[in-house]
């Protein structure tokens, strides 16, 4: 054993470490508990990248994969499908991002000066529910809700106040290409604000409770305290929270699919939607081609990751990888 390899104690003794095979052996608990989660990375994460190649084919189960090129991405580029998609994604992800930031904000100040500890505790735990809950089962629920036909509830208030004829059909609101970003949005607030809001808390929590009695003494009301004091310690969180889901901005897949049909797809369509309905709804499914599109997908979500870890950089003094 070299002394390079050597471990020199505050003593001064040199000990000189165990091969590696028996640092295994004496660790092999810990790598048996790791298995299981190396095995999902290997076949969930790094086992579909060797199909990449795909890409550059053209695959149909039916017959032996062709090699084309760069056909696909030509394809791709030249077809407004997918541009629109592309499009839908960044607006659809970054609009969330920042509506779904804001209100968490604004539930996390309100919270922040509730007085009485029962109902800010209550009124806390009823908001953190939805995010516990699949977005299939909130698809189901708003879709009853907002459904055209007399289950409608909301079709059902707005005939009951007037605004609709009792005879008149109901309004499709989730088959509406002028209301379903809107709706979309909304439903997005309601289901992760109250999670997003605990990241806040926790920020507010740790405001020092000195800078709070200063300010009354200098007589400033509760709006100025807010302002002046709460905000400027919450910014630095506020921008690290757009900073790391800014990288995830790619992966909107779950949210959009249970929620939009085909009426709407020029307005909802994202991505992975895109890549789901070329792989699985057409009769003759061209799988290189959807592969191609899966593989430009994930070099701009790495563009993002990187540019995020940079902007981290400059803003925690640390990245995100």
């Amino acid at each position: 054993m070299s002394k390079k390899n050597a471990v020199v104690t505050s003593t001064g003794v040199v000990v000189k470490p165990k091969p590696l095979g028996l640092r295994i052996w004496n660790n092999r608990g810990y790598y048996i508990m790791f298995l299981p989660v190396a095995i999902f990375l290997i076949i969930m994460h790094y086992w579909p990248m060797v199909f990449i190649k795909y890409s550059f084919y053209d695959y149909y189960v039916v017959s032996k994969p062709k090699y084309v090129g760069l056909k696909h991405f030509e394809t791709m580029f030249a077809r407004k499908e997918f541009w629109s998609a592309f499009t839908n994604t960044l607006e659809l992800s970054i609009m969330k991002l920042v509506l779904t930031t804001v209100a968490a904000v604004v539930v996390s100040l309100f919270l922040n000066e509730m007085g009485n500890l029962f109902a800010k505790k209550t009124l806390q735990t009823i908001i953190y529910l939805p995010h516990f809950m699949s977005w299939a089962v909130v698809a189901g629920i708003f879709t009853l809700f907002l459904s055209p036909s007399n289950t409608g509830m909301l079709n059902g208030m707005l005939r009951e106040w007037g605004i609709l004829a009792q005879n008149a059909p109901g309004i499709s609101f989730l088959e509406d290409k002028e209301m379903w970003r809107p709706i979309f949005y909304l439903i997005n607030i309601w289901k992760e604000t109250g999670w997003s809001t605990i990241i806040f808390l926790a920020t507010l929590s740790g405001i020092n409770p000195e800078l709070y009695e200063a300010a009354d003494i200098d007589g400033a009301t509760r709006f100025q305290k807010m302002r002046y004091v709460t905000m400027p310690a919450l910014a630095n969180t506020i921008l690290t929270v757009l900073i790391l889901n800014l990288a995830k901005v790619m992966n909107m897949f779950e949210s959009v699919f249970v929620l939009y049909n085909a009426s709407v797809y020029t307005v909802a369509d994202v991505c992975a939607t895109y890549i789901y309905r070329q792989s699985f709804e057409n009769a003759v499914s061209n799988y290189g081609y959807s592969t191609a599109v899966g593989l430009f997908r994930s070099l701009v979500g790495m563009f993002l990751v990187l540019v995020c870890n940079w902007l981290s950089k400059k803003v925690r003094g640390r990245g995100i990888i």
